[in-house]
């Protein structure tokens, strides 16, 4: 007898309308028993394995564990088709193939007889079936069903039940000793990696169904800071589990009104642009608001979904040892609460019932807890695995205009992934070197793969000479180079063990470690 099973994506291009709608995603964690709180009319529905059977109907019903999709066989009619992998997983392992299993599977035979029996190419098997795109998965199933979503084309997709951290919902008691973290996972955080990896690499529009989204960031920045807000938002989306919106502040188009007062003047062209951002969302959600001259190592989600009580503002702020006064560059706003009008505000400075000091330096026309963690503004300072945001305050030496920053290395390599992935365009940063934005010597180390700028030969450095960075025009700003020894024996030692047997060795064990099979 000849088996030929369909691949899910001709059941997506010969139903061109599935990718046109939006999808959730349901699973079997803490938030899936809110799923009665919300409108899902107009949502196609796939469900993750379990979750088949508290649900009255879904369109795919996806499972990659052979167990799980045999636990749910009474289940199966409330789904218009069922998925799994060509090779689905016996004790979290590729085994046999579904052509292998049909014959002595009933419940599987049945589901293809009726033409509702579908299969994909997933990662974890060895060898491809066919030409079809491969689906990814390293930790859990629903990095699977994202990334089968966005590789059949649906634009918009919502999930409920896929949460962090340890536990099921109470409609899946019954399921903990059984399938929850059967892959030998602690933790459901680890598919928020995935999940970022997904999104940066196919653009697909996803949130959790209970969040408000997209995460709305914005970039205090001018025109000069261009390459540096590109590497910011690049930054920001590869470790993204969900949608964001990265706005730069000086194109939103309304105009900031410059105080009569000198002492009340912005010391710097985007001082007062964080004030505009309840206006631009409208007085309505939350919105972040960062700097330019940042990087981040985290995932923006865990501050955007943080309750801010009766505050209007959250925010990180912490001193540096160059004595800089504590400043609101990394703040979670509620723009309900904040009906900040910036012609207001400089009337109020004019007019002397306000001060610059409490304007920029105390939050004075809002209530504001500085309750996010220093991580999140780190100032010049940078610890793997720690560091959640690194703050490049000192702008005489920001990488980008300097060679001397201790912690360009991050900067720079964070610039070339782009470029890699082509997030940036090499012609970009040309063009903002043309410009006087940035650098000349940049150019040298993302064609040489130089991360470390103060290991740069000479003659390279020496057209830095020539070029007048921005931030001159705005006179003196507090510290001054790190210029000693100890920084150059750094960045030779760490450029050194790059090339060396054991850095391989020690990358190649990383890797392996995350190479786990999905959760069923």
């Amino acid at each position: 007898m000849s088996i030929s099973i369909p691949n899910i994506f001709t059941w997506f291009s010969n139903r061109g309308q599935e990718c046109q709608l939006p999808w959730l995603i349901l699973g079997k964690g803490p938030s899936f028993s809110e799923l009665h709180r919300h409108d899902t009319t107009g949502f196609r529905v796939l469900t993750l394995n379990d979750a088949i059977r508290a649900v009255p109907h879904a369109a795919i019903a996806h499972f990659i564990d052979f167990d799980a999709f045999k636990r749910c066989a009474d289940d199966l009619h409330r789904a218009e088709a069922v998925v799994l992998p060509w090779c689905p997983h016996f004790n979290n392992k590729p085994g046999r193939t579904l052509a292998d299993l049909l014959p002595g599977e009933p419940v599987l035979h049945d589901f293809w007889q009726q033409g509702r029996l579908y299969w994909y190419d997933l990662s974890t098997a060895s060898a491809r079936h066919g030409d079809f795109p491969v689906v990814s998965a390293c930790f859990f199933s629903a990095e699977a069903a994202l990334d089968l979503l966005a590789q059949a084309g649906v634009k918009r997709v919502r999930s409920l039940g896929i949460d962090g951290g340890s536990a099921y919902s109470k409609e899946f008691s019954d399921l903990f000793g059984v399938s929850l973290f059967s892959n030998g996972r602690r933790c459901f955080d680890r598919q928020f990696e995935s999940f970022a990896r997904i999104i940066s690499r196919t653009g697909i529009d996803y949130a959790p169904l209970d969040m408000e989204s997209p995460v709305r960031i914005f970039v205090a920045a001018t025109a000069s800071e261009a390459l540096p807000v590109k590497v910011l938002a690049y930054s920001i989306r590869r470790h993204a589990s969900c949608a964001v919106k990265v706005t730069p502040l000086c194109d939103v188009g309304i105009s900031i009104p410059k105080p009569r007062a000198p002492e009340n003047q912005p010391r710097t062209p985007f001082s007062f642009q964080r004030f505009l951002i309840p206006e631009v969302c409208g007085y309505e959600g939350h919105a972040i608001y960062l700097d330019s001259d940042m990087l981040v190592f985290k995932d923006m989600v865990k501050l955007w979904r943080r309750p801010l009580g009766d505050a209007a503002i959250l925010a990180a702020y912490s001193t540096s040892a160059s004595g800089r006064k504590p400043q609101y560059s990394v703040m979670l706003m509620d723009c309900g609460k904040l009906g900040w009008n910036i012609r207001e505000i400089v009337d109020q400075l004019d007019a002397g019932t306000l001060t610059y000091e409490q304007l920029m330096y105390t939050s004075s026309l809002a209530r504001a807890h500085a309750d996010i963690e220093p991580e999140w503004n780190s100032l010049e300072s940078y610890r793997e695995g720690r560091t959640a945001l690194l703050h490049y305050t000192d702008m005489n030496t920001q990488p980008w205009v300097s060679h001397l920053n201790p912690l360009g290395h991050l900067w720079v390599c964070t610039l070339r992934n782009a470029l890699r992935e082509g997030a940036i365009s090499r012609d970009f940063v040309e063009e903002e070197i043309g410009h006087g934005h940035i650098r000349p010597s940049l150019l040298y180390q993302l064609d040489h793969g130089v991360d470390d700028a103060i290991l740069l030969p000479k003659a390279i450095l020496a057209a830095d000479a020539g070029v007048t960075p921005p931030y001159r025009s705005l006179g003196p700003h507090q510290a001054s180079p790190w210029r000693n020894r100890l920084q150059w024996l750094r960045a030779s030692i760490r450029a050194r063990y790059r090339k060396t047997l054991l850095y391989r060795f020690e990358r190649r064990v990383l890797n392996r470690l995350t190479d786990h099979r999905p959760d069923r």
